[in-house]
């Protein structure tokens, strides 16, 4: 099961991170704010950011990349996906059950 990364401008995150789960695209998201350095049109930028970790399926997860892009204020968002190798099964039928269209959880 994979474990979408997905970065954000402070402003928008919580926005993100509530629509993929109210939407069952997620289990749940996890956020962590940083600070980035990266290379824009050719200059050096350093931002306040927030990391989410979105929890969802093999299934899920094309719908769950497609949604954050149309969410995301950036031109170019960075959504990476991890997979684990190893997973606790309780955890791991829970997140399915939670991303069901029509689960009960």
């Amino acid at each position: 099961m994979p474990t979408a990364y997905v970065t954000a401008p402070p402003d928008a995150a919580s926005d993100i991170a509530h629509a993929l789960v109210e939407e069952r695209l997620a289990a749940c998201v996890n956020r962590f704010e940083c600070n980035s350095v990266y290379r824009w049109e050719g200059e050096v930028h350093e931002e306040a950011e927030v990391i989410l970790l979105a929890k969802t399926t093999d299934e899920r997860y094309p719908e769950l990349a497609e949604r954050v892009e149309s969410l995301h204020p950036y031109d170019v968002p960075c959504i990476e996906r991890f997979e684990e190798a190893d997973l606790l099964d309780r955890f791991g039928d829970w997140r399915a059950s939670a991303v069901e269209p029509n689960g009960s959880e």
